[in-house]
């Protein structure tokens, strides 16, 4: 198909392009229609968070430098995974492919809000005193790497073509910095997308200080998973204007702002809540029953 023909020998220039074609519309729609007013100097919030998304970009290319892509044009060449073992329409392994992707990154982000150990280094994303679009990019170097560790053993099990690994990543990355987005959408549009895909209403949910707040909307992209495994939730309590984003402990601009605190993050206090096989959360139960 000349399509993907196209998307796999421009792979560099179309990855790029989004990244840097969707931070700037974000970034102009949170200036001229913010949804909730910052707590933090967003001069600060933007060079460090931006400034840790160049370090882990730098270390990953050291460490992977044919990074997902290749992987899978070498799943391809060696005639691994699935896809690579039985004939089916190109469409068809791309747009399985996408979604089987997508739901490994859904349950994916399940684990590493399951296991205490993986918190440790998932909690730099959640520390972040404000909501926007640097959000979605903010990790840890080594959840990150974990994460391009995950991707490359589904690749390999799973033989997806390559440009659907391309159309993949681009996606996953819009999405990131869309539904993390200072924004809000009409709320009968809002409600009619997030059955379909993650809107930054839905997802800043997710990013609550709350407890059962935070263990809740783990998708990034496609919102089925969410409704489809129970772990969907509608709204905050306290109202999208009103409430508090980060996590407990880590409330200081120096801790939660500064990439010098992000980075050494992992490495501090204790994990004694927010991860969902440690339910310690006072009265989380009454307060789903006020929900309803």
């Amino acid at each position: 198909m000349p399509f993907f023909d196209f998307v796999v020998a421009n792979e560099v220039v179309i990855r790029l392009g989004f990244f840097i074609g969707v931070l700037l519309v974000m970034a102009l729609w949170e200036i001229i229609r913010p949804r909730r007013v910052l707590t933090v100097s967003k001069t600060v919030r933007w060079l460090n968070n931006l400034g840790l998304v160049f370090f882990n970009s730098f270390i990953l290319r050291i460490l992977f430098p044919a990074a997902a892509v290749g992987v899978a044009a070498l799943a391809d060449e060696r005639q691994w995974g699935l896809f690579n073992q039985y004939d089916v329409p190109l469409w068809f392994a791309v747009l399985a492919s996408v979604i089987i992707m997508d739901f490994i990154i859904y349950l994916q982000h399940v684990m590493v809000h399951a296991v205490p150990l993986l918190w440790r280094l998932h909690r730099v994303h959640h520390a972040d005193l404000d909501y926007d679009v640097t959000t979605g990019a903010r990790f840890h170097i080594l959840e990150i790497i974990l994460s391009m560790l995950i991707k490359f053993a589904i690749i390999i099990l799973l033989g997806p073509p390559v440009v659907a690994v391309i159309i993949f990543e681009v996606v996953l990355n819009v999405m990131a910095m869309f539904n993390h987005g200072n924004v809000g959408l009409p709320r009968s549009l809002d409600r009619v997308l997030r059955w379909f895909v993650v809107t930054p209403d839905m997802h800043r949910v997710h990013h609550s200080i709350e407890d059962d707040e935070t263990n809740s909307n783990f998708g990034f992209n496609l919102s089925w998973w969410d409704r489809l495994f129970g772990t969907y939730r509608d709204q905050p309590r306290a109202g999208h204007e009103a409430m508090t984003i980060g996590i407990h402990g880590f409330r200081g601009v120096k801790q939660a702002a500064w990439i010098t605190g992000m980075l050494t993050m992992p490495f501090k206090g204790k994990v004694t809540d927010y991860a969902i096989n440690r339910r310690q959360w006072a009265g989380a139960d009454e307060k789903q029953g006020n929900e309803k």
